[in-house]
């Protein structure tokens, strides 16, 4: 039996609105190259500047992991040749990362486990190299974006922990807008370390490097790919001949891992101090400030159950993504009773919500949906009714009140209109009122569903159990 020892590298962009080493954007998508300069393109003389809102963001990932902030901090060049790369280093950092010894917790299976984060540092992304039949070509507008690299310590024990603690990473990054995570962009790229080991065992074997694993159905599988191939050739006596330290790519049409280069130790890479940068210092102003974090979403689940009263597991897909709890909130912001927010965001939204659509861009955006609850709260029309009007909604853009209006499905709560139907169906029921009298309580349903069918859904609910108890007494 074997045990299995992964360790996550992470990048993600930071999302200020220019580059970490001087004043080109960060914008996503634009014409190639066009957003350059002499410092990016690494000519002759161009000196870099650091970004300081991108020491700030660091930071502020620092505090949320429970981490220490190394006030003084180093910049150090990574030697390494690639086309995407011109100055031929990557300006990084090594001896001294801002952030070291943090940790974040996980849970698997019913299980919480903590998971070491060794240490996050700040560095500038490479450009992108775009290969195109027998040429190939290279885009710079992502050369010196921002990154902070988060290294785990090999802590993660399976493919699921591995997820788990990717997908908790994503939500702190998320929650403190510090990054926007988009994994499609390359704005949230996952390395895995992936080795085995006899369980019992306590050494460390040769591990492998999976690079740019950019999906968590993908990172899983291409862990448990790893596993298998791993396992096999060490159960075939060829753990030695067919595990050796090297990157390998994941094949996402096969689901394999496939050999790439041989992985480099960081003394092949010469790091030494980047002379064209001051030691970074965080001064206690700039400190004080970069360690004000917003609520996370542990923090938000354990207040939504004591401030509104709301399940575990309700709370938990509340906080599913940062969009998510913002739209909760301002519905419960709007003085709307909490349990009905849920219902309608949880089941009647999400479940309306289909081909990529998100909460974010959904056509019932948090005003119409203000709207919405409170023509339920208010007995305008009802629950059923809504459900009605929110159908309409996803496929029409106008106000609540005039579909409403359209369907007809505004509520009857006139005392007149209602006392009248209840006479002509207990006129109609004699006996049946004579059964509820003589102690058949479940005779009062059946009355209050011949009104709710004569009045075609219209009538209030309330206002007819009120009517009806006052009389059959």
């Amino acid at each position: 039996m074997f045990e299995v020892v992964i360790g996550l590298e992470v990048h993600t962009q930071l999302n200020t609105n220019t580059k970490i080493f001087c004043s080109c954007s960060t914008s996503f998508g634009d014409d190639a190259n066009t957003h350059v300069c002499p410092t990016c393109l690494a000519l002759p003389g161009a000196l870099p500047v650091l970004n300081k809102e991108a020491v700030k963001k660091a930071i502020s990932f620092g505090t949320a992991v429970n981490a220490t902030i190394n006030k003084k901090s180093i910049f150090n060049r990574k030697n390494y040749f690639y086309p995407d790369l011109p100055k031929a280093y990557q300006i990084s950092q090594f001896e001294v990362p801002i952030v070291e010894n943090g940790e974040l917790f996980i849970e698997v299976n019913g299980e919480k486990k903590r998971i070491g984060i060794t240490r996050a540092h700040l560095e500038e992304d490479a450009g992108k190299n775009i290969h195109e039949g027998a040429r190939s070509l290279v885009d710079l507008n992502r050369a010196g974006t921002p990154l902070l690299e988060i290294v785990s310590e090999p802590d993660l024990r399976s493919s699921d922990e591995a997820v788990a603690y990717l997908k908790k990473l994503h939500s702190i990054l998320r929650f403190l807008n510090i990054s926007d995570a988009n994994m499609q962009e390359g704005s949230f790229r996952c390395d895995a370390n992936v080795s085995i080991r006899p369980k019992g065992d306590t050494k460390l074997y040769t591990r492998v490097e999976i690079k740019n694993l950019n999906s968590f159905k993908f990172i899983q599988k291409a862990i448990e790919y790893e596993v298998e191939r791993q396992t096999i050739a060490w159960e075939d006596g060829k753990y030695d001949d067919e595990v050796y330290q090297e990157t390998r790519l994941f094949d996402t049409t096969n689901l394999v891992t496939r050999s790439m280069r041989g992985k480099e130790d960081s003394a092949e890479y010469r790091y030494f101090p980047d002379p064209d940068l001051l030691p970074v210092e965080v001064d206690e102003a700039m400190y004080n400030e970069a360690i004000k974090i917003p609520e996370l979403a542990d923090e938000k689940v354990i207040r939504y159950q004591k401030e509104f009263g709301i399940k575990e597991d309700d709370a938990l897909n509340l906080v599913a993504t940062i969009e998510m709890a913002r739209y909760f909130e301002e519905l419960v912001g709007a003085k709307i009773s909490p349990k009905l927010c849920v219902t309608w965001v949880l089941v009647e939204l999400l479940g309306r919500l289909k081909n990529g659509v998100t909460i974010e861009n959904s056509p019932v955006n948090v005003a119409k949906m203000t709207e919405l609850l409170k023509r339920i709260e208010d007995g305008t029309i009802s629950a059923k009714a809504a459900k009605e009007v929110l159908d309409y909604l996803m496929d029409n853009d106008e106000s609540v009140d005039s579909v409403i209006q359209k369907l007809g499905l505004k509520q009857v709560s006139d005392d007149g209109a209602i006392e009248a139907i209840i006479d002509q169906i207990l006129n109609a029921n004699a006996d049946k009122v004579a059964e509820y009298k003589a102690g058949k309580d479940k005779m009062f349903g059946f009355f209050v569903g011949q009104v709710m069918k004569e009045g075609k859904g219209a009538f209030n609910p309330a206002k007819v159990n009120e009517i009806l108890k006052s009389k059959l007494s």
